[in-house]
């Protein structure tokens, strides 16, 4: 049986690992495709203590970018109610739909921060003016619940 080799993997390589994980490959595989291609490293402990450190400032930069989403969140629901302006018909129902595009608008007028308007999520029965709630997600694990109200124009 043949000795497996440890490499440490400069970048995602499909079916074996993400960048800086530490694997486990056949020599030769190692030596004539993933060495070579500069898709991996062979692992000696001064590549591992690098992986280490990129790894960790990786971790740091995403639990950064989390309490920034964490802050927005407070930010947008501390304002409470974004308004949009439609065309009233009979009844209070409104002309056309509300869209993400719309919401995005006003919360960027209201608080000045950029809205991702797929990360918007409206409830499906708007159609007459009315407080509404909706979410935005701001983070992969963080979700701002918003007040939306619709009103004549």
């Amino acid at each position: 049986m043949a000795k497996r080799v440890q490499v440490v993997l400069n970048q995602n390589v499909r079916k074996l690992g993400k960048t800086d994980d530490l694997v486990e490959v056949a020599p030769g595989y190692a030596r004539n495709y993933l060495v070579p291609q500069g898709k991996a490293t062979v692992a000696t402990p001064g590549i591992l203590k690098q992986a280490e450190h990129r790894k960790e400032k990786e971790r740091q930069r995403l639990l950064e970018e989390k309490r920034k989403a964490e802050e927005r969140k407070t930010a947008l629901e501390t304002i409470g109610r974004f308004t949009i302006r439609k065309q009233v018909g009979e009844g209070d129902a409104i002309f056309g739909t509300v869209t993400t595009q719309e919401l995005a608008e006003a919360i960027k007028e209201t608080t000045g921060q950029e809205v991702d308007r797929r990360g918007i999520s409206l409830p499906e029965d708007i159609s007459k003016t009315g407080f509404y709630q909706a979410q935005v997600r701001l983070h992969s694990e963080v979700t701002a619940e918003i007040e939306l109200q619709v009103s004549p124009s």
